[in-house]
């Protein structure tokens, strides 16, 4: 039986989450600990290590900021102009590239930046998507993965030692950059929130590929990292971080929302880059009974901008729809750009789908909607 957070919506089921005596779960007492940071002096810092890496005499760039073209993105470069930085900002290309997606990259740019954006060999890509959803239950896998190795990879090579992440995964700390010791990125700190789940990259030259396939897959040793001196820090850690006003400070400056609520969403902002990221949130249902919509309405029930059980509705509504078209393109066509059918991603959806969670009738067929979603045991009980 699924237990929920009492404060918000999540379920026990979600990695890593935790419960204290009055069932409250660890993201929303993390979230409550924000009360307590004194903001100013965190700026005071942030202003203090930016200064730090600034380069004197203009010959770098100070930082690295790595971008998808999303609110948040946007919302980092922002940041780092107001302060006087001059960033570069560095893409690891997503894997099906959305309309929007390419907009929004582009009125990064035009935000006054230098870019570089890495594609990885996409033949290459293609069999590592199939091979990631078959084995792990996530496409995204790959994208993952070069989020946080392309970047790093880049800042060895051109002697650039300070990156700017965004989100802070973990609201305790802000980086190496901010800590008095360990200041430099080692790949053990990396590969900490890489979501390689237990796949690792070195794993895929036993499928067939070779290791000059996996160079932007593969994070510098620590011995390359320590020697450039690259760092890092989380932009969320000296800011309050807010999703819906990284929005609102984005669409100020030219990034485009979608016309509707996105494909098992529950908002407009968020996820536009990407049309396989359809398939990810799904997966994410499957095997744990929350999928992206949970994420946004608890990021809003926190702020005070929806009662959890105004969010319970939107949930209801929204979390778990199976992906028939992400972003207006139909799965099929989706699928064929990885050489899969429908009826094998079916197959695949069955192997990760949590049957502990989820109703069955009589046949011990799981039950459906008739919007696609599945119908959670317990879901009443939220």
């Amino acid at each position: 039986m699924l237990r929920y957070c009492t404060r918000c919506l999540y379920p026990h089921t979600k990695p890593d989450l935790t419960f204290d005596a009055s069932g409250v779960c660890s993201a929303c007492q993390s979230f409550a600990q924000r009360a307590e940071v004194d903001w100013a002096a965190r700026h005071a810092q942030f202003k203090e290590i930016t200064g730090r890496f600034r380069s004197a005499d203009g010959s770098n760039y100070d930082c690295i900021v790595p971008v998808s073209g999303g609110k948040d993105s946007t919302y980092q470069v922002l940041r780092l102009l107001e302060h006087g930085m001059n960033p570069l900002c560095v893409t690891a290309t997503t894997d099906s590239l959305s309309e929007i997606g390419r907009h929004n990259i582009e009125n990064i740019k035009k935000l006054g930046v230098d870019y570089v954006e890495v594609t990885t060999n996409p033949v290459v890509r293609r069999r590592m998507n199939k091979l990631a959803l078959t084995q792990v239950g996530d496409i995204s896998w790959p994208e993952h993965v070069t989020i946080f190795t392309i970047p790093v990879r880049i800042a060895v090579q051109m002697g650039i030692k300070l990156i700017v992440w965004g989100e802070n995964p973990q609201n305790e700390y802000g980086g190496p950059a901010a800590a008095s010791t360990d200041s430099t990125l080692t790949r053990r700190w990396l590969e900490e929130f890489g979501g390689l789940l237990g796949l690792r990259t070195t794993d895929l030259l036993e499928h067939g590929f070779e290791q000059r396939h996996l160079i932007q897959y593969t994070y510098p040793t620590n011995e390359e990292l320590q020697r450039a001196g690259v760092t890092g820090i989380f932009l969320g850690y000296f800011f309050p971080w807010d999703g819906f006003t990284n929005a609102l400070y984005a669409q100020a400056n030219g990034f485009q929302t979608y016309h509707t609520v996105v494909e098992g969403s529950a908002v407009n902002y968020e996820n536009l880059d990407n049309h396989q990221t359809g398939i990810h949130d799904y997966f994410k249902y499957l095997k744990y009974g929350f999928g992206r919509a949970t994420d946004l309405v608890n990021n809003h029930i926190r702020r005070g901008r929806l009662s959890r059980e105004e969010g319970l509705n939107i949930v209801r509504r929204h979390d778990g729809r199976y992906p028939n078209t992400y972003l207006g393109k139909p799965l099929a066509e989706i699928l064929a750009e990885i050489d899969m059918t429908v009826a094998e991603f079916d197959a695949v959806c069955d192997r990760f789908t949590n049957k502990r969670i989820f109703q069955k009738d009589a046949d011990g067929k799981l039950l459906r909607e008739r919007d696609g979603t599945l119908v959670k045991l317990n879901y009443d009980n939220a």
